[in-house]
């Protein structure tokens, strides 16, 4: 019997994709890539999003040489007609969308393998959530249930070190006499013929009005080969994962990367497996060239919150993307949805819009406590504010931003995902960072002219859903503090008048 083509999505881009082994393609199997215009069209997405994904596309196809067939198609449908003859099969491993996934299961001929790229399987996942009852399904839980079956950082049964949590050390802010962190730059891409190829067909898509693009074009920032994925990977754990522990939570105003890996990307194209990442972290601590608490933050980004994440994406079913438990209805403004960094005055916003329209990333404090924090302050839609993550950041995609924004950081599925609110005032920032320094605003004031507008947000944000909260246990000393506000009139005043204008 012949092989069946075994088709690659976009972020498939890895060798376990085309490994025959544990349920895999056939061996030997043709292989089919469809690089389909009609994703760019859906979206406006970031600019350095298309590319990064374009040119790790067209360098997997280089590298698979003959065995790949290439389809430059408007759709999918259109590819897979010319690419296929009547009656020919196709494998494809499962897509990592729950429409690309539909899609794929309406296709006749089509069989669809179990998906790779993660820790944990969907069944194992079920069966551990089954058995959690009115505990509910929380990370760290989940954390140490991956940290005990894959046996991740575990000695004698147990968690090494003798901790499972150390977030505690992981929480430092930047050192106040540093505007870098003193650790070597990230690891840099280099671009070649693929890329300037790339860079060209986006130019041209755009002239012509097909595509429309967010954010700048610049240089390549992130590895589009599996070659230079491992080489991010070897130069992070080699010179950045030591300091990368205490001050993964910290921001700096001319350092957005810190000690961060930056290989989020990398991994959601399929050009990492996570259980080589968490691997190389672990040795790294266990050969002395990295401390504990470091192994262990990135360890828990990877095998915990990255796992987490695609499981719930699919646990909770297709109507968790229409969840609006806050009731939040306000469009994203324009200046917002432009990343128009120059129209903001607080320096925390502005710094970090910026970031995400030069570079389609930001950390995820950045992520959650200035950009989040925002959306949520203000009412914005969820789903809207979702659409927006998922354009405008490299890494994004649908099963990563639905959980992480309307869940966690939106709190629009009522605390399904996490167990409160995510959002603060400016002291918060102010105590993570350098970035309300020289700022126009005063982390501390709620009021007048120079009043932050995260403080000022927070307050009017508590405020508007005080009987929700009313009786929730994280959240009762701080509607104490609320209702002990003597300006609190002042407060709801100065955030109505700001509206949705830049702050």
């Amino acid at each position: 019997m012949a092989a069946r083509t075994h088709w690659l999505f976009g972020d498939q881009l890895g060798p376990r994709f085309t490994d025959p082994r544990h349920g895999g393609c056939d061996r030997g199997a043709p292989l089919l890539m469809i690089e389909a215009r009609s994703v760019l069209r859906r979206r406006r997405f970031h600019r350095a999003k298309a590319h990064l994904v374009l040119s790790a596309m067209r360098h997997r196809a280089a590298e698979l040489g003959d065995r790949v067939r290439y389809v430059r198609a408007d759709t999918y449908r259109q590819g897979l007609r010319t690419a296929l003859r009547s009656g020919d099969r196709l494998t494809v491993h499962a897509p990592t969308s729950r429409a690309a996934l539909d899609f794929v299961t309406s296709l006749d001929g089509v069989d669809v393998l179990e998906p790779r790229g993660f820790l944990t399987s969907r069944a194992d996942f079920a069966t551990w959530a089954e058995g959690r009852g009115a505990q509910g399904l929380r990370m760290e839980d989940f954390y140490r249930w991956v940290r005990t079956s894959q046996g991740l950082l575990m000695d004698d049964g147990g968690p090494a070190g003798g901790t499972w949590n150390l977030d505690h050390d992981n929480r430092e802010p930047p050192p106040r006499d540093h505007d870098r962190l003193p650790v070597p730059r990230p690891w840099q891409a280099k671009e070649d013929a693929i890329d300037e190829e790339v860079r060209h067909d986006l130019d041209r898509w755009e002239r012509k009005g097909l595509v429309s693009f967010a954010g700048r074009d610049g240089p390549r920032r992130f590895p589009a080969t599996r070659r230079q994925a491992l080489a991010a990977l070897r130069h992070f754990v080699d010179h950045r994962l030591p300091a990368f522990g205490s001050y993964e939570d910290a921001m700096l105003a001319r350092d957005g990367v810190l000690a961060h890996s930056l290989l989020s990307s990398s991994l959601n194209l399929g050009l990492l497996d996570p259980a080589e990442c968490v691997g190389r972290a672990e040795l790294a601590w266990r050969s002395g060239n990295a401390p504990l608490n470091s192994a262990e933050g990135y360890i828990r980004q990877v095998a915990g919150w990255r796992e987490f994440v695609w499981q719930l994406y699919w646990h909770f079913g297709p109507a968790y993307r229409d969840r609006n438990a806050l009731g939040h209805h306000e469009p994203l403004p324009r200046w917002f949805l432009d990343l128009d960094a120059d129209a903001v005055r607080a320096r925390c916003l502005s710094t970090t819009l910026a970031q995400v329209r030069d570079t389609g990333w930001t950390h995820h404090i950045p992520r959650l406590m200035v950009l989040g924090s925002r959306a949520l302050q203000d009412g914005w839609d969820p789903a809207a504010v979702t659409d927006w993550f998922h354009r405008c950041f490299v890494d994004g995609y649908d099963w990563v931003m639905l959980p992480n924004v309307l869940g966690m950081s939106q709190y629009a599925d009522d605390g399904a995902m996490t167990s409160k609110p995510y959002t603060t005032g400016g002291a918060y920032i102010h105590r993570m960072s350098d970035l309300c320094d020289g700022c126009a605003y005063r982390p501390s004031d709620r009021t007048g002219d120079r009043a932050c507008p995260y403080t000022t947000g927070y307050w009017a944000f508590l405020h508007r859903h005080r009987e929700r909260f009313a009786h929730h246990p994280r959240m009762a000393r701080t509607l104490h503090t609320l209702d002990r506000l003597d300006d609190l009139a002042d407060v709801l005043a100065a955030a109505a008048r700001r509206g949705a204008a830049p702050p």
